[in-house]
């Protein structure tokens, strides 16, 4: 699959599971299980979605349920309520719901729904699971909420953040534009026209040992260094492919201070009362994404796509934040013992870097 989407772009997946498990068809025959959920009438129940999927972006929903939404990657934000939930790569959302339909029926489907503007799967329409009242589950007759097929985060609006945090103006900014190009036959991904690659035996920790107090880091590092404790970085990115990028950010909790389909407009306000934080957005295709966070975490954090391939094409990038205060909290007699640890398994096992693998 990896060679494939190197080569010819994002494979069909085939299959999706629900906590591990799902159906699938061989030969005929139907083997594996649904994941079953058991409620009891009246009661509450506190459910965590994760997104793991290497490719997928999902449209979650209980059929006949409502789910109150409490919390996006881990950021508690004000109740809503919704009966269909946009998720992305690398997305986790909390929910409430409430069983209260056992009257209506013993059993309801659970379904992530794979959206096929971005990505494809062979057995789209059967990634469910059984909510069920009773001793037992059995199969559901029941039918899912009407949705639109998109690759979209939830809006903006609905993710307001329960402990109200504002975001200051800008101290400094970077500008990406997302692009794809072909080498030696391979498609890779860019920032700013830089295709990310890491190496493994020089890892940036390490490289930020060896320079001393003097930082140098090769182009295809894509560092951008962020020297000055407590300021604030807005980091814009734009994309003219009509494709979507879910972005996740290390180290920190980012503040969302624009999203939206077209160019990014400078001179268009951005939000900065109380704006949703959240560790994963998406750049919607052939749109922008502003995000905004404090430098008060010195490290070295990865900006990625938490699409798979994307990542692994390239998708990335790296701040280094307070250069000389982070290379003084890391234990490198730790560090050089786990690097010489994976030389070692690395010249013994015959593990090689491939050329355009970018490390991650």
């Amino acid at each position: 699959m990896y060679s494939s989407a190197l080569n010819h772009g994002p494979p069909t997946l085939a299959n999706g599971l629900l906590n591990g498990t799902n159906t699938w068809t061989r030969n005929g025959a139907t083997l594996g299980k649904r994941l079953a959920v058991p409620v009891n009438t009246g009661e509450s129940y506190r459910i965590r979605l994760i997104n793991g999927a290497i490719d997928t972006h999902f449209k979650f929903t209980i059929d006949n349920h409502t789910m109150t939404v409490i919390a996006a990657d881990f950021v508690p934000i004000v109740p809503y309520q919704t009966t269909v939930l946009d998720i992305a790569m690398g997305q986790r959302y909390d929910i409430v719901v409430e069983a209260d339909q056992a009257s209506l029926a013993s059993n309801f489907w659970m379904r992530a729904i794979p959206q096929s503007s971005c990505s494809s799967n062979a057995n789209a329409d059967d990634i469910r699971g059984i909510m069920y009242y009773g001793t037992e589950p059995n199969t559901p007759s029941t039918t899912c909420y009407d949705y639109k097929d998109a690759c979209v985060d939830e809006p903006m609006a609905r993710l307001v953040p329960n402990l109200h945090l504002d975001a200051g103006e800008q101290d400094h900014s970077d500008d990406e534009v997302v692009g794809l190009n072909r080498a030696e036959g391979v498609f890779l991904w860019t920032m700013h026209s830089v295709s990310f690659n890491a190496s493994w035996t020089n890892p940036t920790l390490l490289q930020m040992h060896n320079n001393n107090a003097i930082a140098s880091f090769a182009t295809q590092d894509h560092v951008i260094q962020l020297d000055e404790a407590n300021k604030w970085e807005y980091l814009i990115i734009h994309s003219t492919i009509p494709v979507p990028h879910p972005i996740h950010l290390h180290g920190h909790d980012f503040y969302i201070l624009a999203q939206g389909n077209g160019p990014y407009d400078s001179s268009a306000a951005v939000k900065l009362f109380n704006p949703p934080r959240r560790d994963v957005a998406v750049i919607p295709a052939s749109g922008h994404l502003v995000i905004a966070f404090k430098t008060d975490n010195p490290g070295a954090w990865l900006v990625h796509c938490h699409i798979g391939w994307h990542t692994d094409m390239g998708l990335a990038l790296q701040f280094v934040e307070q250069y000389g205060v982070a290379r003084e909290l890391v234990d490198y007699d730790r560090l050089n013992r786990t690097c010489k640890a994976w030389n070692d398994y690395a010249a013994a096992e015959g593990v090689v870097q491939y050329k355009y693998d970018d490390g991650i």
